[in-house]
């Protein structure tokens, strides 16, 4: 299955697939696609995935196959991270499983993060399979994280687990797999309604150096 998006009266809740929801290009055109449809429709955007997996990241399998685009496909990725870091409403990442990588960097992209409490982890696995965090990445990982955490985040690739994600402020809750989107919408319901224009506007100037950093090399 890909994503798909479904409404909890005006929160938009963007699922992001059934399997491990790697980026694939077109992953990446249907989930920008469907935020189009969200910014015009929505008060506040939930995304979350189905069953084992939120999301295990970059598609390496294309990547490999296809290392003439790997600028314009990281280009691509940077692009979604920036989209949701400074989108015009609301955000929460309901993390039902394993974010891993790229995966975990959507999520943390995200204003507030719910996990799973019982299972999966919260891992950027860069440092153990060899892939060094680009500029736009290591911003975006350092403007969300204490640095004692990001420094052990990104450097020894540790896996969390949702409550130690929770103490280390990976994520803001935790819930049961049957209650994730609940609670992330009930995050959401209290702080809808504001001016997109404006809001959208705030986030662009907080994270105006990590944006900058995403923006480097894209076409």
């Amino acid at each position: 299955m890909t994503a798909t998006v479904e409404y909890r009266d005006k929160i938009a809740v963007l699922s992001l697939g059934d399997g491990e929801n790697r980026f694939s290009p077109e992953w990446l055109e249907t989930v920008n696609t469907l935020l189009d449809g969200v910014e015009k429709n929505a008060h506040g955007l939930v995304t979350v995935g189905t069953g084992k997996f939120y999301s295990n990241g970059l598609d390496l399998d294309w990547l490999m196959a296809n290392g003439d685009r790997a600028d314009w496909y990281v280009g691509e990725v940077q692009g979604l991270f920036n989209r949701v870091l400074t989108f015009p409403l609301p955000t929460v990442a309901a993390v039902n499983g394993h974010a891993f990588g790229a995966g975990a960097m959507l999520a943390i992209a995200h204003d507030y993060r719910v996990m799973r409490e019982d299972r999966g982890y919260y891992c950027f696995p860069e440092v153990d399979i060899h892939i060094p965090f680009t500029p736009g990445m290591a911003a975006l990982i350092q403007a969300k994280l204490m640095p004692q955490t990001a420094i052990t985040a990104m450097a020894t690739g540790h896996r969390y687990g949702g409550n130690e994600a929770l103490l280390a402020g990976l994520v803001d809750g935790t819930a049961t797999e049957a209650e994730i989107v609940n609670t992330a919408v009930e995050r959401l319901t209290p702080i809808v309604g504001k001016d997109p224009g404006t809001l959208g506007a705030i986030k662009a100037t907080m994270y105006r150096t990590v944006t900058e950093a995403l923006r480097q090399g894209r076409s």
